[in-house]
């Protein structure tokens, strides 16, 4: 996903600008980091830094006339909201009591700050550095950071901030609208290139396997149970790293080592997924279609760890992580590995590829949770390739409302239906 900023001048026409070739610093994704750059750059001779995403189409001058609805002069946080139904985990549970009442941005509609509020950030973010250690729903954060507590401004909707497709009815007024199917760049890539690596231990052979064989396992060609038990009827493959009841990074490097070692040689994608993981292989074959396997490849949900004081990136990895043979190749080359066996195995690959320069790539459409634990509005837009958790849920009726092939998925840039759960 690249983030994409329009510089709203006074009297000329928007400037835009990339994020990533803004600044170099791991955590310029985040956003925050940048607010002193705007400031310094921008403050005199602009009235609203926009933010929008790779595939939010704009009117310009609808975005403009939507603009200068509000007072620039003035402290301005302008979206198209979104809030919690229930309190959940990727929120650390904020506002459990109603969780209804604190409203963030969706991205994909684009938002927008005022210059004054620009800066009055810059001057806060100067003085008071970032706390955060974990960047994990970059919206949701921001919105709080703004918020201040109830000190600063809240959220203001503007009903031209929409996520519609640009030829769904019923959009002549939005300024914004958003590709509302997945990327296809060229042919998807054959199932034969994708090997799938399951982590899995003893104690959910009897549980969790059997929800796996009962949905996504028919859609991989190459799959393997990672675990520490043989067991023929799954069959499942002992990799000799006793089971750890957090990180599983022994593990994890094992099935990196196997891949390279055992697999066909002219196998492009590794895939590696918890047992509790739901993912659509039809859908993930479509999105590779993007990517060059001979370059350096980690994709999926991007998470941060202590971004502001020289952290790093990582894909978190409930929700999957997808390696090209190129990255595991040049992972394994490094000699970066676990500090110990139940290390967080995603933290630690996300700290190895950024020693070696290498960026991690964020896809909004892997969940490291469950689709109860995110808006309604913000997946009405999406086509996911993975949800995560079975915790409270019906994982079968989950994996085939949200992410079973269907004859629409099939065809390419189809849009994602799905049934309510």
């Amino acid at each position: 996903m690249l983030i994409i900023v329009f510089v709203v001048f006074l009297k000329e026409m928007p400037t835009v600008l990339f994020i990533h070739q803004m600044d170099r610093h791991e955590g310029a994704w985040t956003i925050l980091p940048l607010m002193q750059e705007f400031s310094l750059a921008y403050s005199r001779n602009s009235s609203w830094i926009f933010f929008c995403e790779e595939d939010t189409r704009i009117h310009i001058v609808k975005l403009l006339k939507a603009l200068r609805r509000y007072d620039k002069s003035k402290e301005f946080f302008l979206g198209k909201a979104l809030h919690d139904d229930e309190s959940t985990i990727i929120h650390h549970y904020a506002f459990a009591e109603n969780p209804t009442v604190f409203e963030f941005p969706d991205f994909a509609a684009g938002w927008a700050l005022s210059i004054p509020l620009v800066k009055k950030l810059a001057k806060r973010l100067k003085n008071e550095p970032l706390k955060s250690d974990f960047t994990i729903d970059l919206k949701h954060e921001i919105a709080l950071y703004i918020w201040e507590k109830g000190s600063g401004p809240h959220l203001t909707t503007v009903t031209e901030f929409c996520t519609s497709d640009l030829y769904a009815p019923n959009t002549a007024h939005c300024a914004t609208t958003f590709v509302n199917s997945l990327p296809l760049c060229g042919e998807p890539v054959k199932k034969t290139d994708i090997f799938v690596a399951v982590k899995t231990c003893r104690k959910f052979h009897g549980d969790r396997i059997p929800i796996v064989k009962q949905t996504w396992e028919g859609e991989a060609t190459l799959i393997e149970y990672f675990s520490d038990y043989a067991e023929s009827s799954i069959p499942t493959i002992d990799l000799g790293v006793p089971n750890t009841d957090r990180g599983h990074c022994g593990k994890t490097f094992a099935i990196l080592e196997r891949f390279l070692n055992h697999s066909p040689a002219t196998t492009p994608w590794l895939v590696i997924v918890d047992d509790d993981t739901l993912i659509s292989i039809s859908r993930l074959q479509t999105l590779l279609s993007c990517y060059e396997p001979n370059e350096p490849v980690i994709l999926g949900e991007r998470y941060g760890y202590g971004l502001g004081s020289g952290g790093y990136s990582y894909i978190t990895g409930g929700g999957g992580m997808v390696f090209s043979r190129e990255a595991v190749q040049r992972l394994l080359a490094s000699k970066c590995r676990c500090y110990s066996n139940d290390a967080p195995d995603d933290m630690v690959i996300g700290m190895c590829f950024s020693g070696l320069g290498i960026p991690v790539t964020h896809s909004p459409l892997f969940h490291q949770a469950r689709p109860m634990d995110y808006p309604k509005d913000y997946l009405s837009h999406q086509v996911p390739i993975s949800f995560h958790k079975h915790w409270n849920v019906d994982p079968v009726k989950i994996y085939f409302s949200w992410l079973a092939p269907k004859e629409k998925d099939l065809q390419n840039g189809s849009k994602h239906t799905r049934e309510e759960l």
